[in-house]
């Protein structure tokens, strides 16, 4: 399923990056981190996304994640069969303002009735881009909550952490990896002012070229400012980004 197709390049998650050929979605993991295949000029590669937001802002995140647990839950009394709501992004800032239960509802409810057990479809509603899949059939409905937003809860200074740990299973990877730190806080958390934190991300970025023998990964930063290159995946010239 190319992710493509559904207009999901055109999300929040993509507003500053390149444009890709193809996207699919792999899954997740414990740590809500979004792992998808894409392609570009001919090649494969891993994309790692986190959506996070820093921790005094989390009140936020909680609201818009009930709103979406809600409108899940309604739907469920017009669904038939075993769902599962996999959030793949959204803006928070925005939904907190905007977000209109009823009508997610309703659109969760129209699409849940089309699919057939196996299937997939995107769900796009405002900033809102989710997959819901249909696993079972059922005379009653089921729809599991996936949500996609992390909580920062580290200093600024220690925005490498997040970094290290995203990639120590790729360090050695067969195939161009990505990694995107998409910050949703409506206060940044990357700051060039803050010479702490450029210290140890420029650190932990020059660490990862020796140890990468093969690919060197590309790492992104991504907030309301726009997207930073922080590693090029070649070279190490956005080292005073």
């Amino acid at each position: 399923m190319n992710l493509i197709d559904s207009g999901f390049q055109r999300s929040n998650l993509f507003q500053h990056m390149p444009l890709f050929d193809g996207i699919s979605y792999v899954g997740r993991n414990e740590d809500k981190v979004r792992q998808y295949k894409v392609v570009r000029e001919g090649q494969s590669c891993t994309l790692l996304v986190l959506n996070f937001v820093r921790i005094d802002e989390k009140i936020l995140w909680d609201a818009v994640e009930d709103f979406l647990k809600r409108s899940t839950i309604s739907a469920t009394l017009g669904a038939r069969g075993i769902f599962i709501f996999d959030l793949l992004t959204i803006d928070i800032h925005k939904e907190i303002k905007t977000f209109k239960h009823t009508e997610l509802t309703a659109l969760i409810m129209n699409v849940a009735a089309k699919l057939s057990p196996g299937e997939i479809k995107m769900i796009k509603y405002s900033s809102v881009y989710a997959l819901l899949h249909k696993t079972v059939s059922y005379d009653w409905g089921k729809i599991a909550f996936k949500s996609a937003v992390d909580v920062f809860k580290d200093k600024p200074d220690y925005l490498d952490l997040l970094i290290k740990l995203l990639l120590k299973d790729f360090i050695f990877a067969s195939e161009p990896v990505i990694l995107l730190l998409n910050d949703l806080s409506q206060n940044p958390i990357f700051d060039l002012q803050n010479e702490t934190q450029q210290a140890r991300l420029k650190k932990v970025i020059a660490d990862l070229i020796p140890n990468s023998i093969e690919f060197v990964p590309e790492v992104y930063i991504q907030d309301k400012e726009g997207a930073r290159e922080l590693l090029s995946g070649s070279n190490m010239k956005n080292l005073s980004w």
